[in-house]
C-alpha cells in the first residue's frame, strides 16, 4: 500500500473515535445547561444532585480535548499547547473520577452496577494520575502508555451511549442490561489498550508499570 494511501487508512480510527468524542460531550454538555432530554435510568440516580452536572461537564471536558493529545504534529511543534491542554484533560479526568465514585454508589440498577461504574471512577483516577507523573518525570514512554490506558477508559462515556441505545433496541429487562453495561463500557476498552501497548512497546510495556 502507498505511504500516503496508508497515512490516510490510518487517520481513520483517530477520526471515528474523535467524531465520536465531540459528539457525545457536545451532547452531554445538555445536563449542564439544563435542556433535556434526560433518560430517567441516570436523572434517577439517588445522588445525581449535585453531583450528575458536575461529572458531566468535566467528563464531557475530557472527551473532548482528548484526541488533540494524539496528535503528533500538535504535539511536536507546539509543545506547550499540548502541556496545557494536558492539564486540562487530567484535571478533567480526575475530577470526572471523583464525581463517579458518588454516582456510582448511588446507581439505581443496584450493587453490581456500583461495582462496575466504581470500578471504572477508581482505575479512571489512577490511569491519567500515573500519564500525568510519568509526563513531569519526563518518561515519555510510560507516559503515552498510561495515556493510552487513561483514554480507552475515557471513551467508556463513548461505549455506554451506544451499548444503551442497542439495549434499548433488545428484548432485555433493561435492568438486567444496564448491569452488564456498567463492566462492558470500560472492560473490553482497557484490554484492547494493554494488547495495543504491549504489541506496540513488547519490551518496556512491563518496565513502566510503576
Amino acid at each position: 500500500m502507498p505511504t500516503s494511501l496508508w497515512s490516510v487508512v490510518g487517520r481513520v480510527p483517530w477520526t471515528l473515535w474523535t467524531v465520536l468524542s465531540v459528539g457525545v460531550a457536545l451532547f452531554s454538555y445538555r445536563y449542564v445547561i439544563g435542556v433535556g432530554p434526560f433518560p430517567e435510568e441516570i436523572t434517577g440516580n439517588l445522588l445525581a444532585l449535585p453531583w450528575l452536572a458536575i461529572h458531566a461537564a468535566v467528563a464531557s471536558t475530557a472527551l473532548l480535548v482528548a484526541p488533540l493529545q494524539f496528535i503528533t504534529r500538535l504535539r511536536n511543534r507546539h509543545p506547550r499547547l499540548h502541556r496545557i491542554v494536558g492539564r486540562v484533560y487530567v484535571v478533567a479526568c480526575l475530577l470526572g473520577g471523583l464525581t463517579g465514585l458518588p454516582l456510582a454508589w448511588g446507581a439505581t440498577a443496584g450493587p453490581i452496577a456500583t461495582a462496575g461504574f466504581g470500578l471504572l471512577a477508581i482505575l479512571w483516577i489512577v490511569t491519567t494520575t500515573l500519564a500525568w507523573r510519568h509526563a513531569v518525570a519526563r518518561r515519555i514512554t510510560a507516559h503515552r502508555q498510561w495515556m493510552i490506558r487513561s483514554v480507552s477508559l475515557t471513551a467508556a462515556g463513548i461505549m455506554l451511549r451506544v451499548y444503551l441505545g442497542v439495549l434499548l433496541a433488545l428484548p432485555v429487562e433493561f435492568g438486567d442490561g444496564y448491569r452488564v453495561i456498567a463492566f462492558l463500557c470500560w472492560v473490553p476498552n482497557i484490554v484492547l489498550a494493554e494488547l495495543y501497548i504491549r504489541a506496540k512497546w513488547p519490551r518496556r510495556a512491563t518496565a513502566v508499570m510503576a
